[in-house]
This record gives structure tokens, sequence and C-alpha cells, in this order.
């Protein structure tokens, strides 16, 4: 790859972490061999009941929160899938639901959380004070001892919620190349706190907004569009 494009590339993902610690949304493409989808991307330290309805309303999938591998290990939250089978010798039919995605080796899906002041949990006022607090969390787990981070954690939420948790792989894109892994990265590149509020964008056919029409949509924003192999270069480098 170029000089110039490198260049770039990296004005691209600086300008992405800026925009996101001002609260506004990017657009995130993984890749035509994955999902082949564009998810909308907020940090979930500034999430709003606004950006929850834009979400919902201009993204339509579901409205998840990732966290990263260090967080969900500290606070020892367990992936969907290992509960589902810790849970099949009581409910036999649990084995048989565990399976891969087709997409990938494995689900990032945790449990699902609601936070303690939210009564349903639904409305986008109780959502946007759920991925907000969990934000916080993510930002202030450096200056806690784990028990202090898990009393947090416990006192903050209740399970099952409307927010489900996603799990960051630990090694990031080196280990696995989804939305989860692609917004992580972005926000450690950009030194923000890593948590980060991913939702699908679907189109009208009903399935995955194509990703010329998510560039359109970004546009008319005035958003920030990244395919993720634009986020993987950048990753690399950054890392190496």
């Amino acid at each position: 790859m170029s000089a110039l494009l490198s260049v770039k590339v990296e004005d691209l993902i600086r300008r992405a972490g800026s925009a996101l610690a001002r609260g506004e949304p990017v657009l995130i493409f993984d890749a035509p061999e994955r999902e082949g989808e564009t998810d909308l991307v907020f940090h979930s330290e500034m999430a709003t009941p606004e950006l929850v309805r834009l979400a919902r309303r201009d993204a339509g999938g579901l409205i998840c929160c990732a966290l990263s591998a260090e967080l969900t290990r500290r606070l020892g939250l367990p992936f969907a899938s290992d509960l589902l089978d810790v849970g099949r010798s009581a409910y036999p039919i649990l084995g048989s639901l565990v399976d891969r995605p087709r997409y990938d080796a494995r689900s990032a899906f945790g449990i699902s959380v609601n936070h303690r002041r939210t009564y349903t949990g639904v409305p986008d006022a109780d959502r946007a004070l759920t991925l907000r607090a969990l934000g916080e969390i993510a930002r202030d787990a450096r200056a806690l001892s784990d028990d202090q981070l898990i009393r947090r954690f416990a006192s903050s939420f209740v399970s099952p919620g409307h927010v489900p948790l996603i799990h960051a792989a630990p090694g990031l894109l080196r280990e696995r190349k989804g939305h989860t892994e692609l917004s992580i990265s972005l926000a450690r590149m950009a030194g923000l706190s890593e948590s980060m509020t991913v939702c699908e964008m679907l189109g009208d056919s009903g399935g995955a907004r194509s990703p010329e029409a998510a560039r359109r949509y970004a546009a008319v924003h005035g958003w920030i569009f990244l395919d993720g192999a634009e986020i993987r270069e950048a990753w690399e480098r950054w890392s190496a």
C-alpha cells in the first residue's frame, strides 16, 4: 500500500476517533466475506436517548454494547453460549441450540442487562442510561480493584435486560474481525474507554443495507464511513 494511502487511512481513523469523542456516530462496514454489514457505532460513554433513537430508527438492528476482553475477564462475565452449555444438564434442549454462527467461529454475545434505575429498560432513555453506565464503568475500570469493579457492576445492572453485551476477542483484530473487534480497536487507537455501542444497518428490502447505501447515508449526515480493511490496516501499524 502506498505511503499516501496509508496517511489517508490514518487521518480517517483520527477523525473517526475525534467524532466518537464528540458523541457523533460513525459507520463501519466489516467485510464482504464476513457478515457484509454496516453497523452504526457510537461511544457508549456518550450515549443519549437521541443516539439510541437514531440507531433504532435509521439502523434498525440489535443495539448492543461491545466491551473489551480485559473488562469482561475482570468482571467474570460469561459468553451466552457458555451459559447455555452449563445449563444443558438441567435443560437438555439447550445442548441442541449451541452452534457456531455461519459467519464466524464463535458468537460474541454475552448476557443482556438493564440499569437498575430503569423500569422496563426498553425506552430510548432507559437504554441510553444503561449504555452510558456501561461506558462509565469501562472508563473507570483501571482505577478500580477487581472487587470494586464487580461490586459496581452488580450494583448498577440487572440481568436479563434489553442491552445485549458482546465480548471482544482478547487478540482483537488478530483473532477475530467482527464489528465488536473493529469498534473496540478503533476506541483503543483513539484513546477512548473501551465500550462501544453498535447496531446493524438494515435496508428496505429486509436484508442488510448495502455498503453503497450506507456510504450515501453517511455522506448525507456528514458522518464518517469506515471500511473494516481500513481499521485493520491502521490497527496492524498501530499495534506493531
